[in-house]
């Protein structure tokens, strides 16, 4: 019987999916997906921002131990995420911007196809933001700013 609405849990209505049995009387049997919902397997996206967290720890000067303790997660968990092997949820999203001093952009560095952002004088401005971020003293960010007023020759 296939089910109808009706039928549906709340769960299945909600994006859950429906599965069908195939097989041989009840043997081998296997689940398949044969509803339009997406995939909860790791994507391009996944790998794009696992390869970010992993550029911007070491940018940070941070090894995998140092970061995933600070996040409260084994160093095993977060070589999943850097490699793209597992998703990452929102809270874990909001975590590693929080612990790496970075902009919720930089994690989707390069997700969408925009070569203005991939350019050098980006990159260089990322860089900087990491630093930047990372002070800890209004007097220090004001000294940083001292520094890059003097550099760029305006006023």
């Amino acid at each position: 019987m296939i089910p109808t609405i009706r039928h549906l849990s709340l769960f299945e209505r909600a994006g859950g999916g429906i599965t069908q049995e195939e097989g041989e009387g009840g043997m081998n049997k296997k689940r398949k997906q044969v509803s339009g919902f997406r995939s909860r397997a790791p994507t391009e996206v996944d790998k794009r921002v696992g390869c970010n967290i992993r550029a911007l720890r070491q940018a940070g000067d941070m090894t995998l131990s140092e970061l995933a303790e600070a996040l409260g997660i084994s160093h095993q968990q977060l070589q999943k995420y850097e490699t793209g092997t597992n998703r990452i949820s929102a809270s874990m999203i909001v975590d590693l911007i929080n612990v790496l001093n970075v902009d919720i952009e930089d994690l989707f560095q390069g997700v969408r196809s925009e070569v203005a952002k991939d350019s050098p004088l980006e990159k260089a401005r990322r860089a900087c933001r990491v630093w930047i971020n990372r002070a800890d003293s209004a007097e220090k960010l004001k000294q940083m700013a001292r520094v890059l007023k003097a550099l760029s020759g305006k006023e």
